[in-house]
């Protein structure tokens, strides 16, 4: 059956300018992290997709080795693309990543010129794209020159792959550099991508200022750490879960999910409960408070998760008393 999106959905969304650029981008984003890889149900994953779409979400984040196996997120989504979102193309911010280990040898990985490139080629053809509307370094390599890789992502938007570059999980100082090389050039940094969350907070010492002051925007991701900041742990390890089944890959597990930490849960879920939200989506809007946030990318299992976070942007004001509050149950 064809796919016809709702008229409405563009309603249903808030959209914020990515820094000092002419883009904005929905205030949800999907990322596909997990659950878009070979074992994943297509049908579930096109669910995902159509339901984010129907209610304002523009921006789909991919990068080169997420599956598993390495590749194959890329390619769930330039099938679904294909056969539900082509003729929507220009209604979609759709971005890839390059910057871990991907194919053998020593040209797969990290951030040279000649990885970078490669494998940007490579992310297009599996998902069958002219090109990406954001293109990330993932990661900085401390053995390349920060003016190769720059130079890398500069040559990429000149060779029309892709129209915007970002980068991520670069520290300030080393976000700093890469900014003002790509200033230089003449391609500025759209956006950084960092991990951030009420339990990961190290962007608050000096990146989000940095970011603020350069014009550049910021799309967190991991808001939820990984499921901790949800309802999906507040009565211990469901065995269903990515910790119960000891799933690898940047997932939570048990050794994360310690007494200290399901303590602090229970007491935001309190707070969460007060401000007539859920936990997840107090997390989400406790980001989205800032206004040097452009987006928050939620990795999501299920169409319904898209939708109860969308909601969080019906309430992400707080009361001074609010704030206090998390800082000291956060201690």
């Amino acid at each position: 059956m064809t796919y016809v999106p709702k008229d409405d959905r563009y309603e249903k969304m808030e959209y914020r300018r990515c820094g000092k650029s002419g883009l904005k981008l929905s205030a949800i984003s999907v990322g596909m992290w997990h659950n878009f890889g070979e074992l994943d149900s297509l049908g579930n994953c096109r669910n995902i997709l159509r339901t984010a779409f129907d209610n304002g979400v523009t921006h789909f984040d991919l990068a080169n080795n997420y599956g598993p196996p390495p590749g194959a997120a890329e390619k769930t989504f330039g099938r679904i693309f294909k056969e539900d979102f082509k003729e929507f193309r220009d209604q979609l911010i759709i971005s890839t990543k390059a910057g871990y280990g991907m194919w053998p040898g020593p040209y797969g990985d990290w951030g040279s010129k000649k990885y970078l490139v490669s494998s940007l080629d490579q992310s297009l053809k599996r998902m069958e794209l002219d090109y990406v509307d954001i293109f990330y370094h993932h990661r900085p390599d401390p053995h390349t020159p920060l003016e190769e890789t720059m130079g890398a992502l500069d040559l990429i938007v000149r060779q029309g792959k892709a129209l915007y570059i970002g980068i991520s999980n670069y520290q300030p100082k080393e976000a700093a550099e890469a900014i003002e090389i790509l200033k230089e050039l003449g391609t500025p940094c759209l956006i950084h991508q960092p991990k951030y969350s009420m339990f990961v907070r190290w962007v608050e010492d000096g990146l989000l200022n940095l970011l603020g002051k350069r014009g550049v925007g910021c799309i967190p991701f991991s808001p939820l750490a990984q499921g901790l900041l949800s309802n999906k742990y507040l009565k211990g390890i469901p065995a269903d879960s990515r910790a119960g089944r000891g799933l690898p890959n940047g997932a939570v597990t048990e050794d994360d999910i310690t007494e200290d930490k399901l303590n602090k849960v229970l007491q935001l879920n309190e707070l969460a409960e007060q401000r007539g939200q859920p936990l997840a989506q107090m997390a989400l809007a406790w980001i989205l408070k800032d206004e040097r946030i452009t987006s928050v990318l939620i990795g999501v299992s299920k169409p319904e998760q898209v939708l109860d976070s969308i909601k969080a942007l019906d309430n992400y004001n707080f009361t001074k008393e609010e704030l206090n509050r998390i800082e000291e149950i956060l201690k």
